[in-house]
């Protein structure tokens, strides 16, 4: 087995692992969680991207979203946010480097030799997955905050692989706002057209993907401190008007960033994937 376990959990009926094992894409160590439910299989996967900052231990102990999970008959994957190690770039802020991959592909120095993530999270990732548990190969995708912009823009780039997409609290355009334009020209150059190959709501609006997803299902909560500045909903919703694409977008009372709004309803997340992941 390509995986190494580390840690083993007995949880509503399921098994959750947490793996790590060697990219031959990031060149580095790589960490996820994995639940598959209880059952032979094979059942359908759904890929969690987590936010700035986060590991897959975040998503993992804090979501709730395992006995959900268990009853639809999904396996769901949580990997780490970017590669780490020694040996890796890093920058002192929370929102560049280790921590903060964005689920791009960097092409730029000194960040390209590790910083794959689109094609860790879409091919090896995906790859590994399949060959070692019992999946049905269908899969859906969703994340928060940063994993919400990457579940998007991976979902609306790579439409062949994904049934469904769902995010909460997507940075939503981040070739128009100061955590995107940082990551990305660190990342990707100074070049703005490259940015908009990784901005789900220029994506939305040139056409990414259309009549591929018959809704897309987006929770935004309205106390959420990063709303106006940095997530900007706004912008993916007139982006899906203007090209035509169905777009739940649920603007949540009283709702924060933290993964208490999550919890809340990780449940609807999961059973949208569910009825758009049945055979």
């Amino acid at each position: 087995m390509t995986f190494e376990t580390t840690k083993t959990h007995t949880v509503h009926g399921g098994t959750l692992r947490y793996l790590k094992h060697d990219s031959a894409v990031t060149g580095t160590l790589m960490t996820l969680s994995i639940f598959t439910p209880p059952g032979e299989g094979p059942f359908p996967v759904v890929i969690w991207l987590s936010g700035l900052t986060c590991t897959e231990d975040n998503f993992t102990t804090k979501a709730g979203a395992y006995g959900k999970a268990a009853e639809l008959g999904l396996i769901v994957v949580a990997p780490d946010t970017s590669p780490r190690g020694e040996g890796v770039a890093d920058d002192p802020a929370y929102d560049l480097g280790q921590g903060a991959g964005f689920y791009v592909d960097a092409t730029q120095a000194p960040w390209a030799p590790h910083f794959q993530m689109e094609t860790y999270v879409t091919r090896e990732l995906i790859d590994l997955i399949d060959a070692e548990f019992p999946t049905t190969k269908a899969r859906s995708i969703m994340g928060h905050s940063m994993g919400g912009h990457g579940a998007l823009t991976l979902a609306l780039r790579n439409p062949e692989l994904f049934q469904s997409v769902s995010a909460f609290a997507p940075i939503a355009s981040p070739a128009r706002c100061p955590w995107g334009e940082k990551a990305f020209t660190a990342y990707l150059g100074e070049d703005r057209a490259a940015w908009a190959e990784h901005d789900a709501a220029l994506l939305i609006e040139g056409g990414a993907a259309a009549g591929v997803y018959d809704d897309i299902l987006v929770d935004q909560g309205d106390a959420d401190p990063f709303l106006a500045d940095q997530l900007k909903p706004e912008l993916l919703e007139a982006a899906a008007r203007a090209a035509g694409q169905k777009l739940t977008l649920r603007m949540q009372p009283g709702y924060d960033h933290s993964y208490f709004f999550m919890a809340s309803f990780i449940d609807d997340h999961l059973a949208f994937h569910a009825a758009r992941l049945k055979p």
